[in-house]
């Protein structure tokens, strides 16, 4: 019997092209976004060293309840992503971003401020440390092509626990060592394998600046506490 004739494969095939490349087109986007993301960071670093503004702000803030500080940037922080993954405004969606990352750049400034008067070098190798485990994390979600979105309640769970940790630390002196900033650095490796694998799989091929705006709240968790580990290696 000869086989059925299968009417408009080429249409078919075109859609699916099509589907592809829509894709490949937000990816690229989403992590030309996160460049730009990380530049800026730099940048308003930079600029705050510069300009003399550095310890000003730190005095300012060594001189705060550390939980007001964080409670201050996790409002800041739902508000960003809330604005970039809902606003159908492309321009309040860049606002979103930008003002998340000015807001990481004040947060990390007192830890690079101590980092750039107790421990020279540390800043450069816990940057190059952060890429190259970052670059290796996206090889492994590119390459295996896992779904990774099984780590999203296990990492709901484990950041619920660190807030709780942090919250002691600050009000009872509980001291969290290089164990806790090991397990924060793995956090961050597990958050960036959640965070590819939706950028891969589930995110809305329009919201690359909400895609860009994850990655990089994951990349600066893990930069953060790997500068920690080299700091607190220095002392």
């Amino acid at each position: 019997m000869s086989q059925s004739y299968q009417p408009f494969p080429t249409a078919r095939r075109a859609a699916g092209e099509s589907v592809v490349e829509a894709r490949a087109k937000f990816i690229t986007r989403t992590y030309n976004h996160l460049f730009l993301a990380i530049v800026a960071f730099a940048a308003i670093e930079y600029g705050l060293f510069k300009s003399g503004l550095a310890p000003i702000i730190y005095g300012m803030l060594a001189g705060t309840n550390w939980l007001l500080v964080l409670g201050g940037f996790m409002v800041t922080g739902w508000l960003a992503s809330r604005v970039a993954h809902t606003a159908a405004s492309k321009p309040a969606q860049y606002l979103a971003l930008f003002g998340f990352v000015a807001a990481h750049a004040v947060l990390f400034l007192p830890l690079l401020y101590i980092a750039d008067a107790r421990a020279e070098g540390a800043i450069q190798s816990a940057g190059i440390v952060t890429m190259l485990g970052f670059a290796g994390l996206t090889a492994i979600a590119f390459t295996t092509r896992k779904d990774f979105s099984f780590l999203g309640g296990i990492l709901r769970w484990a950041g619920l626990c660190a807030l709780l940790l942090i919250a002691a630390s600050v009000l009872f002196g509980l001291k969290l060592g290089a164990f806790f900033s090991v397990a924060m650095v793995a956090f961050a490796g597990a958050a960036i394998l959640y965070d590819t694998s939706n950028v891969l799989r589930h995110f809305p091929e329009d919201r690359y600046v909400a895609a860009a705006l994850q990655l990089f709240a994951s990349v600066a968790l893990m930069f953060w506490y790997v500068l920690r580990l080299f700091v607190g290696s220095r002392d």
